[in-house]
Parts: C-alpha cells; sequence; structure tokens
C-alpha cells in the first residue's frame, strides 16, 4: 500500500453537476479518463470534454429506464479488486475487468422530492437511488486504491493536491473521503426510511404521497451534520459542536453577520429567545416583540408599536437581569432601535434581518455577534437520559380568546383579556414551576423555575420593578391550592390565566371570586423543563 495513488479513470455520475465542469477538466488535464453516464456524460461533452459512456466500459446497454447501468461485475470489479493482490489481479486479468480509481458521485435528490408538495408516489420510489450507493460504498470500501468524491464543497482541495502531486490523492485523503462516504449512505438510507414510515399504506404510483405522524418511529434515526466545532460547551470543561439538518432554517442554520464567535450558551440561550419573540403574534396584527433572554428565561419581553418602543418596554421589566443576555426580535431591526440597543451590553442578538442604518449602528461594537434566522417548522423535541432518548411533540399548543372558559363570576375585561393572551405566550416560555405578571403587552415580573407555585407568585412579584397593582398573571399549570393565587392576588394581579384540572380548582375559582379577580381556564398546560 503506497501513500499516494494516481488516478487514471474516473467514473463520474452526479444529480448536482455544481462545478462537476471545473473538476473534470482539472482530471482531463492530468490524462486521467473520464467515464459517465446519461446527463453527466452530457453535460461533459457540451463542455467539450471526452467521456466515455458507462455502456463502453461494461459492454452492456444502461436499460430498464436507466435503473441499471452501474450495477456490473466491471464497474464494481473496477473498485473493488485490490491492486497488488494476486488473485484479484488474475481474476480481473481473466475477465477484462479495468481499474477504475476514483468515482464521484452525488445521490439522486431524494429528500427533495420528499418534500415536493403532492409528489407522486411513484416518483417518489424512482428517486431512491440504487446504483449510486453500491459504487460509494464499493469505492470507500477500497479506499487503499480508490478515491471516492461525495461532496461538491470537495472539488477545490482535491484540486490543489491533484496539481500539488501531478494527479495523485494521498492515504489520508482517501481515508476521509471514505468516511464521508460512508456518512453519506447512512444519512441517504435514513431519509429514505424516515420519509417510508411516515406512510401508511402503499399508494399506487400516480397517486400523491401523504405523510402521517400520528405513530412514532419503531426506530428513531437521527442523522445531522457538523455545523462547526464551539470553543466549549455549558462550561470550559466540556467540549461542544453545534450539528446542521441542513434547511437553512432556525437558529441551527443561522446567518452570523458580526461579533465573536458563538458559544454553546448563545445558542441554547437564542434559541430561546427566537422562539418567544416568534410566539407574541397577537390575532390582529403581526406586532413588533421582543424577548430578553438569561440562561434560557425571559428576563422582559414586550410587544409594540415599533420595535425599539417592544425593546424598551421589555428592558423596562428587568433592565438588571437584561445585562448579559440575548435579545430575539420578530421583526427586522431598523437603526433607531438599533441605536438604543446598543447602549446595552448583550451577547448576541437574533432577527429576521437587519437594516443597514441598524448593522452601522452594531457595527461600533465589535464583538456583539448579529444573527440572522428564519423561522423552521416546529419539530419533536429530543432529549437525552441515561440509555436512551426521550421524544416527544412540540409545544405547539395556542389558544386564543373565543378558546378561554370563564370561570368567576367576574369576566376579565377587554383590556384585561389582551394582557392574559400575552402572559399566557410568555409564560409558555418560562421553566416551570412559572408566574408572569403583566400589563399591556408587558411582562412587569416573572417567577420561573421554582419548586413551589407560591414561591413562583411571590418570586416573580419581588422581581417587578414596575408597578404591579392592575397587571394580570399567567401559570403554566393549575393552582393545586388558593395560596398561590392569593399570592398573586397580593401582589396587585386582578385577572389570572391557568389551565385549569386541580382537584381544588372549585376552592380556587371560589377564592378568586371572593377576591374579586377574574379569572380564565385554558384547559392546557405549558410545563417546560
Amino acid at each position: 500500500m503506497s501513500a499516494e495513488k494516481k488516478i487514471r479513470r474516473a467514473l463520474l455520475s452526479v444529480t448536482d453537476k455544481t462545478g462537476l465542469v471545473e473538476f473534470a477538466q482539472t482530471l482531463a488535464g492530468f490524462g486521467v479518463e473520464l467515464v459517465s453516464t446519461g446527463g453527466t456524460a452530457r453535460a461533459l461533452r457540451d463542455a467539450g470534454l471526452t467521456v466515455k459512456d458507462i455502456s463502453d466500459l461494461t459492454g452492456f446497454p444502461e436499460m430498464l429506464d436507466g435503473r441499471v447501468k452501474t450495477l456490473h461485475p466491471k464497474v464494481h470489479g473496477g473498485l473493488l479488486y485490490i491492486r497488488g493482490n494476486a488473485e484479484h489481479e488474475a481474476a480481473v486479468a481473466e475477465h477484462q475487468i479495468q481499474p477504475i480509481d476514483m468515482v464521484v458521485v452525488n445521490l439522486y435528490a431524494f429528500e427533495k422530492t420528499a418534500a415536493q408538495p403532492g409528489v407522486a408516489f411513484g416518483h417518489l420510489i424512482e428517486n431512491i437511488d440504487i446504483g449510486g450507493p453500491s459504487m460509494v460504498r464499493s469505492a470507500a470500501k477500497n479506499f487503499e486504491d480508490v478515491a471516492i468524491v461525495t461532496r461538491v464543497s470537495d472539488y477545490p482541495t482535491l484540486t490543489e493536491e491533484l496539481t500539488a502531486t501531478g494527479g495523485s490523492l494521498g492515504r489520508e485523503t482517501r481515508w476521509r473521503l471514505a468516511k464521508q462516504a460512508f456518512a453519506t449512505t447512512a444519512a441517504y438510507d435514513t431519509a429514505i426510511a424516515n420519509t417510508l414510515e411516515q406512510m401508511g399504506e402503499a399508494p399506487l404510483p400516480a397517486q400523491p404521497v401523504e405523510k402521517k405522524s400520528i405513530e412514532f418511529p419503531s426506530s428513531l434515526r437521527i442523522n445531522l451534520n457538523l455545523a462547526q466545532s464551539l470553543r466549549y460547551g455549558e462550561n470550559p470543561h466540556q467540549r461542544a459542536a453545534l450539528y446542521s439538518d441542513g434547511s437553512g432554517l432556525g437558529v441551527a442554520n443561522a446567518r452570523q453577520l458580526q461579533g465573536k464567535e458563538l458559544s454553546f450558551n448563545n445558542l441554547v440561550d437564542l434559541d430561546a429567545c427566537w422562539e418567544l419573540a416568534q410566539e407574541l403574534k397577537p390575532t390582529d396584527a403581526d406586532l413588533p416583540a421582543v424577548a430578553i433572554i438569561k440562561h434560557t428565561n425571559p428576563c422582559g419581553a414586550a410587544t409594540g408599536a415599533t420595535v425599539l418602543e417592544a425593546y424598551q418596554k421589555a428592558l423596562a421589566a428587568d433592565p438588571v437581569s437584561a445585562f448579559g443576555g440575548v435579545i430575539g426580535i420578530n421583526q427586522p431591526v431598523d437603526g433607531a432601535a438599533a441605536e438604543e440597543i446598543a447602549k446595552l451590553f448583550v451577547e448576541a442578538i437574533a432577527a429576521p434581518s437587519f437594516t443597514p442604518e441598524a448593522l452601522e449602528a452594531f457595527s461600533r461594537k465589535k464583538n456583539l455577534r448579529l444573527v440572522e434566522i428564519h423561522a423552521a417548522p416546529a419539530k419533536p423535541v429530543v432529549k437525552q437520559v441515561s440509555g436512551g432518548l426521550l421524544l416527544q411533540d412540540a409545544d405547539t399548543g395556542r389558544i386564543e380568546e373565543n378558546e378561554l372558559d370563564v370561570v368567576t363570576w367576574r369576566p376579565p375585561t377587554a383590556e384585561e383579556l389582551r394582557s392574559l393572551i400575552f402572559a399566557w405566550r410568555v409564560c409558555k416560555h418560562v421553566k416551570s414551576n412559572a408566574i408572569v405578571y403583566a400589563r399591556d403587552g408587558q411582562t412587569i415580573g416573572i417567577g420561573a423555575g421554582q419548586m413551589s407555585r407560591v414561591d413562583a407568585a411571590k418570586f416573580g412579584a419581588q422581581k417587578a420593578v414596575l408597578p404591579l397593582a392592575g397587571t394580570v398573571a399567567a401559570s403554566d399549570a393549575f393552582f393545586p391550592f388558593p395560596d398561590g393565587l392569593e399570592a398573586v392576588a397580593a401582589a396587585g394581579a386582578t385577572a389570572v390565566i391557568q389551565p385549569g384540572g386541580s382537584v381544588k380548582d372549585q376552592d380556587v375559582i371560589a377564592a378568586a371570586d371572593r377576591l374579586g379577580m377574574a379569572m380564565v381556564f385554558t384547559g392546557i398546560r405549558h410545563f417546560r423543563h
């Protein structure tokens, strides 16, 4: 086994033709014979390159609408035989099998096909690649003699190495490519298995694919790509990395516009503030909303007529805790808001976009991380426990005003009702046990992560820097006894929103009536652990 292997014959068959011609020209420049199939061969010929058809190599025509073209002993024999092994050399000589030193393959776009609305079942099945993964695995298994290229992003570095060595690739490179190749086929098979498992009975070929999400998968297959290694995890002695689903959506696929490298804790907090900012969308209008997060809990959240107003209201709720936090904004950030936000030290800001004026204002704070995020659809939540994983649906529960159950003799006023809905939206994103005091689209006090609901009510009141009189309160789960409600009333709240469902509900309702409070039940809770 020599460290470097000369590339003399390459088989190219790709779906994504980005950079293909340039890379093939590099190979041809070193005298590499190009063998190709179908559309790839046409693209290379159109660029003026000399290409041998796969059928010329195998002596067998492509058939069955292209289903059979590379599944042939003269392809896999040329990939799998061990160079220098006397028995292998005799076998390939007897059957006139020519060596193939490089395979350039990317697979049928199954995931893109599966994502098409109303895609026909037959079309989906036809986009399950068979020959491609087979060649990838054969070439990768024999990496000592064969280079397998599955990523367009590798073309430039391979071109550099080929140029530096006069057309050879080293063992370290072939090993790296082989590992990538097996990861590629694993991800591809995972995508197919996950898609098919979401379907019930097999439709007829012309029928559209219908996915069902009722059942949990019999096997949980997670396949994400490394996006970046992080400096460390929650603490400096812990290693950490970020993995991406490749969708271009959500925090894992955000575009960082400026600032220091994002840390593990930054990313966790950004996810929390982005989710809350997206949650604060009233039914009548998509008002600007700002959420300021510290250690995954909101210390201030508000809506306003402008991003600037929403920020000022969110900051006023708890300006001390906001120092060193992260900020999520559900609207493009303009210059006026940026000028004001730039006065506070924060670690990172997430928004769908930033105007040029905003970028100019933030550019004076070189370490401030600006992150542009596009909203991702809700996906199941995975949590690790010793020996396995927990999987649950995302908490997409959302209650509107007309779905509330008024349980007290006094109904909430229109102003209280608006504040109750706002407080409920925020409470969903606060660690349990949670009590949120709010007024007019602004949090006033937040009691987060307490072991006792009464303590959460008292702690939220203690945190308030704005007057609590006339606020409303939200509780993420029911009040088990009247004492929690009494603590909320003592703080100054006049109306309460809670799930209901306690065996003591009637006692709690009676206490609210006695105190002259309005109370509504949602029928759902929002535990967040």
